[in-house]
């Protein structure tokens, strides 16, 4: 039992901490209180200000809005201004440009072809939208008139700065000093840099804005001119220093030159001296005009469009090349009399000029061919050349005619009577045309390394090889040609076969896109890292950017075979398609924004490759 002490003392420290609980309670819950108050207090500061925010919100607005409006009707105002002053300017052209038309661009080329520019926008926008206008008859005749006087100035220009070369510089140009292991090349300027860079700019002008060819016509007549005088001159130089001093060459020039003759002592040339005079300056002239075409062609390349370069190269160098003929044929002519008043000795003057022209021939057959197939004979589309053609046309035209050219061939092999026997004339034709066939061959092969695209020399070679298959299938000259090769068909069938094989291994570089190569492994349920998506992505890119580049080449050029044409197609088709579907399969989360990388469906690679050589497509 408890002691009532013990008891009565427990009770009061009960006591005592209610009493002290109950202080706390009370002290808490006072401040609730104040706490209440203030969160009070403050919903109402934030309602205020609040309803203060979206009272001044609804004033702003529609201000902000009336702001934008004046701005945009601000900004239509200054467009429109802006566009008054463009158009508004056209009406002015013919006048601002007519001071400097009527004055010619003459000293100031830059500030002319400026102005013939305003006139030519003038002339677009009033074609565009006032085509009934009298200022576009106003500005087209100021046009032409400026395109009238570019033309005069590209003449002037021409005229006034082409000069003859001097003998002097054409004998060091064609002269060889033999102590010198390099030669150093003489360059020959033709006209000052400034007024070359001159004419090449108003060349340009006239080919792209003027549709005009005629200054390409000036321009031959003018230098083909000066080669002549060049020319000329140098036999003049020959002419003066051998009659007064019996030296066959400029004493200025001390070099020594191939072919030239050592000084002789002076003397009045006789016959025989005068005739060599004329060779030693003919052998002369042959190195010069070489030299000089050579430098008119760099010159015209500068100034003429490439396609009209040969033409007017070839038209250039006429006049100097028949003179040059017509003299060499005066020198024979001149030892065929010597020869008829048993002069016999007068026919190894012509030595020297067969000894020259030998030592020369390759320099001046390149300079007179300027490599037509490359530039002018080669179609550019890969269809049948015309050389096959008219090989094929000349067989068949044979054909015709195959006894007496059998019978031509054997009178060649022998005399006898057995000669003529028919199986045996039939041989020597078809080996003939074997021998044409297959020099033909070579030619188209050779031909074929002119294009820098390996896919179109495939192409080609494809068609002619083609050509003259079905040439001779459709013909009797088959059966002639397996006479002595029995393997004629396969043979070229092979060959076409081949051709076709380079022309579509250039399509891999569309569908090595599509192969395993490179190509992230991809587990099943799990995510693609960034690097294995980007992977993906190049893939579709080269995929996307290769067989557009493809289509757009390969659409222009030509298989005129519908069969072949055909069956190239669906092959090609079949590759890519089944290539292409089989990717789209497996990659089809690589991206949430597919269509950026999935261009194109499968049927529409399929309507691509089947637009393929048809240039109307």
């Amino acid at each position: 039992m408890i002691p009532t002490e013990d008891a009565s003392a427990r009770k009061r420290e009960i006591e005592e901490k209610l009493k002290q609980e109950q202080e706390t309670l009370s002290f808490i819950r006072e401040n609730l209180e104040k706490s209440d108050q203030l969160t009070k207090n403050m919903v109402s500061i934030l309602s205020s200000f609040e309803s203060r925010l979206m009272q001044l919100e609804n004033s702003i607005i529609p201000v902000h809005k009336q702001t934008e409006n004046l701005q945009r009707l601000q900004e239509n105002v200054d467009k429109t201004l802006s566009c008054m002053d463009h158009v508004i300017s056209y009406y002015h052209v013919a006048k601002d440009t007519d001071r400097i038309i009527r004055e010619g661009p003459t000293g100031r080329l830059d500030e002319y072809l400026a102005c013939i520019a305003k006139i030519q926008k003038a002339v677009e926008y009033f074609q565009d939208n006032n085509p009934d206008s009298p200022e576009l008859n106003t500005v087209k005749a100021r046009f032409e008139k400026g395109k009238e006087l570019l033309e005069a100035e590209f003449r002037s220009l021409l005229t006034r700065y082409s000069k003859p070369v001097p003998p002097i510089l054409i004998l060091d140009a064609i002269s060889v000093d033999e102590e010198l292991e390099v030669q150093e090349e003489v360059v020959l300027e033709h006209l000052p840099e400034a007024v070359l860079q001159d004419i090449i700019c108003i060349a340009g002008w006239l080919v792209e804005y003027g549709r005009n060819q005629d200054f390409m016509n000036v321009y031959f007549q003018i230098r083909s001119s000066q080669l002549d005088r060049s020319i000329k001159g140098l036999k003049e130089h020959f002419r003066k220093n051998s009659a007064s001093s019996g030296v066959l060459y400029s004493p200025a020039v001390q070099t020594k030159r191939k072919d030239t003759p050592t000084k002789k002592a002076p003397k009045r040339p006789g016959k025989d001296d005068v005739l060599d005079i004329e060779i030693d300056s003919y052998i002369h002239c042959i190195s010069a005009f070489v030299k000089l075409a050579q430098s008119e062609y760099a010159l015209l390349t500068e100034i003429i469009p490439e396609h009209h370069q040969k033409k007017t190269f070839d038209s250039l160098i006429q006049e100097a090349l028949d003179n040059l003929m017509l003299e060499g044929e005066n020198i024979v002519a001149a030892a065929r009399r010597a020869i008829m008043r048993h002069d016999y000795s007068a026919v190894l003057t012509i030595f020297p000029i067969l000894r020259h022209l030998k030592m020369n021939k390759s320099e001046f057959d390149t300079t007179l061919q300027n490599d037509p197939d490359k530039e002018y004979n080669m179609p550019k589309d890969g269809t049948v050349h015309e050389l096959t053609s008219n090989a094929i046309l000349f067989l068949q035209q044979l054909l015709d005619f195959h006894e007496t050219a059998g019978a031509m061939l054997a009178s060649q092999e022998t005399s006898s009577a057995s000669s003529y026997a028919s199986d045996f004339n039939k041989k020597l034709l078809s080996t003939y045309i074997c021998k044409v066939l297959g020099n033909l061959q070579l030619n188209l092969l050779s031909k074929s390394k002119v294009y820098e695209d390996s896919a179109l020399s495939a192409i080609f070679l494809h068609n002619n090889y083609n050509y003259i298959l079905k040439s001779l299938e459709k013909s009797e000259l088959i059966q002639l040609v397996t006479v002595t090769q029995k393997r004629a068909e396969s043979s070229y069938r092979e060959l076409i076969e081949q051709q076709i094989d380079t022309y579509q291994r250039s399509w891999l570089k569309v569908t090595e896109h599509l192969t395993d190569k490179n190509m992230p492994v991809i587990q099943p349920g799990t995510k693609l890292k960034d690097k294995e998506r980007q992977v993906i992505k190049d893939k579709f890119k080269g995929f996307n950017d290769g067989l557009e580049e493809l289509c757009k080449i390969q659409k222009g050029w030509a298989i005129p075979d519908k069969d072949q044409r055909d069956f190239i197609r669906q092959a090609q088709k079949k590759v890519v398609s089944d290539a292409y579907r089989a990717f789209l399969c497996a990659n089809i989360s690589f991206t949430k924004n597919l269509e950026k990388y999935h261009k194109y469906r499968p049927e529409e690679v399929e309507e691509m490759i089947e637009k393929l050589f048809d240039t109307s497509a």
